[in-house]
């Protein structure tokens, strides 16, 4: 098999800790919550349960100036897998190393729950902490860990230029996921938010 990941997707795995008869919004018809863990201990996963909530403000506007805001492609680069909210949270429940690709600032007004900061700005020169060795323009990434980036949204280019830093860098394609939605779907769905860490 290429990888864990996409064993995990395959074998179906449970992901579920709330069963989804106990919840009027469910994550899908057999996932009712997703419990992951994070540097303050666990934290459960879910959609909001008011039926009445709407989107952050922050994730509500739909037309923002391109450049800098322009739409990204479904497949960011060759080899790099994109993904959705059920592969994510299988992946994360499995301790798949999440990364908010974002800079500090939106990653501390919010983020995936286990996600970790490496904003693009600096992704090139932390490769040692996903299983890299060596330094920026000298990196060995024979051991990289297999790591799913995200940011703000299909308008959002952080994650790309991350992952094209990464690659560039000699980080291997096939342990790259992104996920395309980022916060704007997240938030669009009602999935669970948590404060970013520094």
């Amino acid at each position: 098999m290429k990888n864990l990941f996409a064993a995990l997707i395959i074998a179906g795995l449970p992901v579920s800790q709330v069963s989804a008869e106990d919840l009027d919004v469910r994550i899908n018809a057999e996932i009712g919550s997703v419990t992951v863990e994070t540097v303050d201990g666990p934290v459960e996963i879910m959609r909001n349960q008011d039926p009445e909530a709407t989107v952050d403000p922050a994730y509500a506007k739909t037309s923002r100036d391109c450049p800098p805001f322009c739409i990204q492609p479904m497949q960011v680069a060759p080899g790099v897998t994109t993904v959705g909210e059920i592969e994510l949270l299988k992946f994360a429940e499995k301790g798949g190393k999440l990364i908010d690709g974002r800079t500090l600032e939106w990653h501390l007004d919010g983020t995936i729950p286990s996600a970790i900061n490496m904003p693009y700005t600096e992704m090139a020169s932390r490769l040692g902490e996903i299983g890299c060795t060596g330094s920026e323009g000298d990196w060995d990434c024979t051991n990289a860990e297999e790591v799913l980036l995200f940011c703000n949204g299909p308008w959002c280019g952080q994650s790309p230029m991350a992952i094209k830093a990464m690659l560039r860098e000699g980080y291997p394609a096939e342990k790259i996921y992104y996920y395309r939605g980022g916060m704007q779907a997240w938030h669009g769905l009602g999935l669970t938010v948590v404060e970013g860490q520094m």
